[in-house]
């Protein structure tokens, strides 16, 4: 007896048990509820395959989508003082900010890299809105300067990502004060006649929305993408009117004229590269590259043939 149950029950039990399933593998989509496998919705940019309900996506993820190759060179942000008002509320700013960072990783709300992008040079800014929900701080004022200062050295577009919640409320006017630091570095874009180009993801609001985030040549919107500046509930209160359905999302800021297109994101890419192009004056994008063709000795003497002939 000791033999069977010591050595055949265990083994019987180890092949017919249920196996545990890691539950990192489904994703549920928190538009349609379909669950969608994980390498599936990675291939797809975590776009819903069943809706095209566009779900969050990392940052690095996103300049990993847009750069041919996923290659791309980080460009350095200076670093600025941290916690410069000793700001505490039910914890202390310093003690926000490193568990923000070690969740995603990240310095910081936004990434900026340098790369090519359809075989065309670009510097792209992406905030992140798991890291604090994107807010705007003095870190992001110096990254978009970073990125307007680097697309002006190498004569490059800027392309930016917005995802924001609004400003900082922990660096206070200091958080605020980047909204004119960054109309000024946008500036210096249109000065030196390089293009930039805005995709607004969802959310982009608050201080965002007034400052960089609508100062793009071109205006883009992922679908369904949540855009404004104060809450819809707070419109409402002040107002005293109920808005209409859709208000401040992309397709209705497409049809009053907020924006120039709304895109998905699997096709966000190809448009880009589009009109990085169109407006750098530059040929239309290659869509693929055929190798020559090798040419015989038949076909040589052809040619040569028809070269007389002429």
């Amino acid at each position: 007896m000791n033999w069977i149950t010591n050595y055949v029950r265990p083994k019987i039990n180890s092949l017919f048990s249920r196996r545990e399933v890691p539950d990192n593998l489904w994703t549920k989509c928190n538009d349609c509820g379909t669950m969608l496998f994980h390498r599936e919705l990675a291939d797809n940019l975590n776009v819903c395959t069943n809706c095209d309900n566009h779900m969050p996506i990392h940052a690095r993820d996103r300049l990993t989508s847009i750069f041919d190759g996923g290659v791309f060179v980080e460009v350095d942000v200076p670093e600025p003082v941290s916690d410069p008002l000793h700001f505490r509320d039910q914890k202390r700013y310093v003690d926000r900010i490193k568990e923000a960072r070690k969740k995603t990783g990240e310095k910081d709300a936004m990434l900026v890299a340098e790369g090519e992008m359809g075989r065309t040079g670009v510097i792209v800014a992406v905030q992140d809105f798991s890291f604090m929900g994107g807010s705007m701080s003095m870190f992001v004022g110096n990254a978009i300067v970073a990125a307007a200062e680097r697309a002006v050295a190498t004569k490059r577009p800027l392309i930016l990502f917005s995802a924001a919640g609004g400003a900082r409320m922990q660096e206070g006017i200091l958080g605020l004060m980047q909204m004119p630091r960054t109309t000024i570095a946008v500036q210096m874009l249109k000065e030196a006649g390089l293009p930039y180009i805005v995709v607004l993801t969802h959310p982009t609001t608050g201080g965002v929305t007034a400052s960089y985030a609508m100062l793009g040549d071109v205006q883009i919107a992922e679908p369904n993408a949540l855009i404004g500046f104060a809450g819809a509930r707070v419109i409402e209160q002040t107002i005293g009117e109920k808005l209409p359905e859709g208000f401040q999302r992309a397709e209705y800021l497409l049809d009053h004229g907020m924006l120039d297109r709304v895109t998905k994101r699997t096709d966000l890419k190809e448009e880009l590269v589009t009109i990085v192009r169109m407006l750098m004056k530059q040929d239309a994008p290659i869509k693929g590259d055929l190798p020559a063709p090798e040419i015989t000795s038949v076909a040589a003497d052809e040619i040569a043939a028809a070269d007389d002939q002429k």
